[in-house]
């Protein structure tokens, strides 16, 4: 019997960042999927089917082979072991570490810029208002960060493209589509990984009207 297709949970909005990456992953490994939409307003991700599926109910679940798994950074290195012909991880065990640290750091950290800028401004193209003092805070540390990561202006994190990068950013348009300060060399940082074919499908996705 030949494996079923994989399918994809993602947001019915399709605004959710990790969602985006998990999307991305599957399309740079050419593997074939069903994308499939929850209405998380209407706790579509809170019905029994979906609890089964999910222990976390949230957004994206991967179900490939009738394995069901949640979170996206836990998905992307599933499918890693699994395609490895296609990485999206950098080969070097010190670099995968330090992708997987970036990917990490910008799930967990930067709280205020997640809260007023969220990714309405990236997929509708909502505007927010003033950074408040402790976003600004953020904001800084997320450049400085960038800029360190991104030293002697190279066009990827580790020396070829990964993952890392798209999360990266996404993180930085939050602001640069806000319209928020950005240094020129982190914005094409940005706009580079945003022409990527899997990236630019997920924009142009038809999404519901808020």
């Amino acid at each position: 019997m030949p494996p079923s297709r994989p399918r994809l949970y993602v947001d019915a909005q399709f605004t959710s960042p990790y969602a985006l990456s998990v999307f991305v992953v599957l399309r740079e490994k050419a593997i074939d999927f069903e994308l499939l939409t929850l209405d998380l307003d209407a706790g579509e991700n809170q019905t029994q089917d979906y609890a089964r599926l999910s222990q976390t109910q949230r957004v994206p679940t991967l179900v490939l082979d009738g394995f069901a798994l949640s979170e996206s950074s836990a998905i992307a290195e599933y499918l890693e072991q699994l395609f490895p012909d296609t990485p999206v991880y950098p080969a070097d065990p010190r670099q995968r570490a330090k992708a997987r640290q970036v990917q990490a750091w910008l799930r967990s950290d930067l709280l205020p810029i997640r809260q007023e800028r969220s990714t309405l401004v990236v997929f509708y193209g909502c505007k927010g208002a003033a950074l408040s003092p402790a976003a600004e805070s953020a904001a800084r540390k997320l450049i400085a960060a960038a800029q360190e990561l991104l030293a002697d202006g190279r066009p990827y994190l580790f020396g070829q493209w990964s993952i890392a990068d798209l999360d990266l950013a996404l993180m930085l348009n939050r602001l640069i589509l806000n319209g928020d300060p950005m240094p020129p060399a982190l914005v094409e940082y940005a706009r580079r990984q945003w022409q990527r074919p899997a990236v630019q499908e997920w924009l142009h996705l038809q999404r519901p009207t808020l």
